[in-house]
This record gives structure tokens, C-alpha cells and sequence, in this order.
């Protein structure tokens, strides 16, 4: 092996496993945190005394709240440091659960989940931004691939396993233990991830203004991209049990285990998207919103005949666990990285749009067009997000490609 092997070796930098593990488990922890209550809908409402549908409006609080606090949030927080405000945001997200478990009527739960909401939108504007600093830019899908892991594993696994502890135990000591775990979550993340700092402008200020209006302007494309394909698959998903009951002839017991069949499914596409298209998140993104619209159209197609419809479901929530990623993926090579966190900000904004939208054009499909028409309306939605990524995916340059523009460890990470 020669000198020069052996320096560039010394230099590579080691892949921050252990830090991305944790702040994938924190990730796991805030989804399931902010999901739980739609398994635990008649416990909370029996105990609190207010309708299911009112429970269930929780989510929509939680979601709503990220979409109004996260990009001024992030913009008041701007110049504090990242691993500090990321363990605090954590704190708060557990201290909030607390409050939930020991709320004493329905609105203290509501004051409750708005305080969540505005950490948890805090929290994800700062953490796939955050896995993008820990790694160069060649890594950086894997990275994020590994960071957001913790919300599809949340998915299949937090959401089922902390509403089965809710019928045990209560639902006040299930959201009690969550809070714990979370709360020893940001302490995992203060001990273990590796501490970054922002890129600040340098001497090269002269060169900024053009550099920022090409990040601006892909950054937008993104988020357009992504607030069109969360409405489009929160049209369906959100009515995909009533769907699967009356539409396909499923029973009602099916639908439990068919959401864990999907969960495992988006799992793998998760994986797919980090490992095969993490160094090409364009390429990836296309085919993934190609496969989606094919196999909703599937969906809608086969709806008479249960095998055909599973094996449409099960595809289609493969090719959608790729897009979180790939979408994040795509925006951190988008974005100069000067502007990731405020970039990150309003991709989550874009995201919880995507989800409060997509929940509300459903219920007025399913009132109008009925259940029949919603993979049909899915499929048009993706097929414009898809046209979208095709026709938009030569006109701005990764920024991280810039001589200019510091990126990976060399330039953020302290020791």
C-alpha cells in the first residue's frame, strides 16, 4: 500500500454508527409519541369523557401545530447551538407526555400535545439537517436513511406495541412510559452524537446571494414535491381500514395485522432507498413515485379481489417507504449548507401539510366520490409530484457540489 493510500484512509472519516443509532431512537420515540393516541381512542375517551372523533382530533392538533411553529421556531433558534437544541427539543417532547399522562380533562391533553407539537416540529427540522452535517455528501442518504429509520420502525413497531401497553396497563401509564424513554433518549443523544456546527458565511460572502437563490429555489421544488405526495398518500392511507372493510371485503380482524404487513414493508423500502439510491435520491424518487402510482392504481383496479389488492398494498407500501428518505435525501444535496436547518424547517411544514391536507380532501371524497374513487384521486396526485420531480431534476445543481460550499465532517464536526 502506498503513502498516499494510506493518508487518504487515515483521513476518511468513520461513520457515526452509534450517534445516528440514537438519533434514530429518539426519531422512533417522537413518532410514536405523536401517534399513540390513535390506538388508544376509546381508552381516552371513556376516561376523559369527550367522543372518539375529539380524540382523534389530537393528531390533527399535534400535526397542525408543527405546520404553524416549525420554520419560526427554527428561525428563533437559528443561532444556538445544534446538539443542545436537538436534547432540549427531546426534553420537551418527553416532558409533554408527561403532561398528557397526568392531564385531568381533555384540554389540558390539548395544551399538552400543542407543546408537543411545537418541539416535535423543532425536533425534525433539526434532524435530518443534523445526520446530513455528521457525513460528506456521498453519505448523506445513508446517514438520513438511518436517522428517519426510527419513524418507519416506529410505524411498525411503537405505535402497535404501545397501544397493546395502553390496554394493559391504562393509557396514562402507556404515555407515561413513553415519556421516559424519551426523556433517556436525550440523554443517549447528549452522551453519544457526535456535536456539529452550522456553516457560517465565510470570505467567500461575495459568492453567497447566487449560491442562496439556487438553494431557495430547489428547496421549494422539494417541498412542493413533498406536500403533493403526503396529500396525495394521506388521501388514502388515512381511510385505509374502512377501505380495505368495505371496498376490498376484508374483515375487520385482518386489519391489524395487514398495517403490521405494511409497516415491514415500508421498512424494507426504507432500507432499499438508503443502500441502492442514496448517492442518486433523483433516480430513486421517480421510480419510487412510479411504483407508487402504478400500484394504487392496482389497488383501485383489483379492489374486488383480496389477493391482487394485498399484493398492490403490500408494493405500494414499499415503493412510499422509500420517499421519506429519498425526499429528505434530495433536499440535504438541494440545500447549501448554510440554509439545511431553515430547509429542514419547511420540509417538515411541507410533510405535516401533506398530512392534515391529505386527511381532509379524504373525508370529503369519501362523503362525495365514495371509498372506490380515493386510489384513483392517489394515483392522479403522485403522477403530478412524479411530473414535477422529471421535469424540474436537471435545472438546479446539488450545492454541496460547490468548491465553495464546506460540507461533511471536515468542515462541522468538533471534537
Amino acid at each position: 500500500m502506498s503513502t498516499t493510500d494510506s493518508a487518504a484512509r487515515s483521513s476518511t472519516p468513520t461513520f457515526p454508527w452509534l450517534g445516528l443509532i440514537v438519533l434514530a431512537v429518539a426519531v422512533f420515540l417522537s413518532v410514536t409519541g405523536e401517534m399513540l393516541p390513535t390506538g388508544l381512542l376509546p381508552d381516552m375517551s371513556s376516561d376523559l369523557g369527550v367522543s372518539e372523533p375529539l380524540v382523534g382530533l389530537l393528531v390533527t392538533v399535534f400535526a397542525f401545530t408543527v405546520v404553524l411553529t416549525s420554520a419560526p421556531l427554527t428561525g428563533l433558534t437559528r443561532r444556538l447551538p445544534r446538539h443542545a437544541l436537538l436534547v432540549a427539543a427531546i426534553v420537551v417532547l418527553g416532558l409533554a407526555n408527561v403532561l398528557t399522562a397526568l392531564a385531568p380533562n381533555y384540554g389540558f391533553v390539548v395544551a399538552s400535545r400543542v407543546v408537543g407539537g411545537m418541539a416535535h416540529g423543532l425536533f425534525w427540522a433539526i434532524v435530518g439537517a443534523y445526520a446530513g452535517h455528521l457525513v460528506p455528501k456521498e453519505q448523506i442518504g445513508r446517514a438520513v436513511s438511518i436517522a428517519l429509520g426510527g419513524g418507519t420502525l416506529a410505524f411498525v413497531f411503537g405505535v402497535p406495541l404501545g397501544t397493546a401497553l395502553g390496554h394493559a396497563v391504562g393509557w396514562r401509564l402507556a404515555f407515561g412510559i413513553v415519556a421516559g424513554l424519551t426523556l433517556l433518549s436525550a440523554v443517549l443523544v447528549w452522551r453519544f452524537l457526535p456535536v456539529v456546527h452550522r456553516v457560517e458565511p465565510g470570505a467567500n460572502t461575495a459568492a453567497i446571494p447566487a449560491i442562496r437563490d439556487r438553494a431557495v429555489m430547489a428547496v421549494a421544488i422539494v417541498c412542493t414535491v413533498t406536500a403533493i405526495t403526503m396529500i396525495g398518500h394521506y388521501v388514502l392511507y388515512t381511510y385505509i381500514a374502512p377501505y380495505f372493510i368495505e371496498v376490498v371485503g376484508t374483515d375487520a380482524a385482518a386489519i391489524s395485522p395487514l398495517l403490521f404487513v405494511a409497516g415491514v414493508s415500508g421498512l424494507i423500502g426504507l432500507v432499499v432507498a438508503g443502500a441502492v439510491f442514496g448517492r442518486h435520491p433523483t433516480r430513486g424518487l421517480l421510480i419510487a413515485l412510479g411504483v407508487v402510482a402504478v400500484s394504487v392504481s392496482a389497488l383501485g383496479a383489483f379492489a374486488g379481489s383480496w389477493i391482487p389488492a394485498l399484493v398492490a398494498f403490500i408494493v405500494w407500501s414499499l415503493a412510499f417507504g422509500m420517499l421519506p428518505p429519498l425526499l429528505q435525501t434530495r433536499l440535504l444535496h438541494a440545500a447549501s449548507a448554510r440554509i439545511r436547518d431553515a430547509a429542514s424547517a419547511f420540509y417538515t411544514t411541507a410533510f405535516n401539510v401533506g398530512i392534515g391536507g391529505g386527511a381532509l380532501l379524504g373525508a370529503v371524497l369519501y362523503d362525495t366520490l365514495g371509498l372506490a374513487a380515493l386510489p384513483w384521486v392517489y394515483a392522479g396526485i403522485v403522477l403530478v409530484a412524479f411530473v414535477v420531480v422529471a421535469v424540474t431534476s436537471g435545472r438546479h445543481r446539488p450545492m454541496g457540489t460547490d468548491a465553495r460550499e464546506p460540507h461533511g465532517p471536515q468542515a462541522t464536526i468538533t471534537s
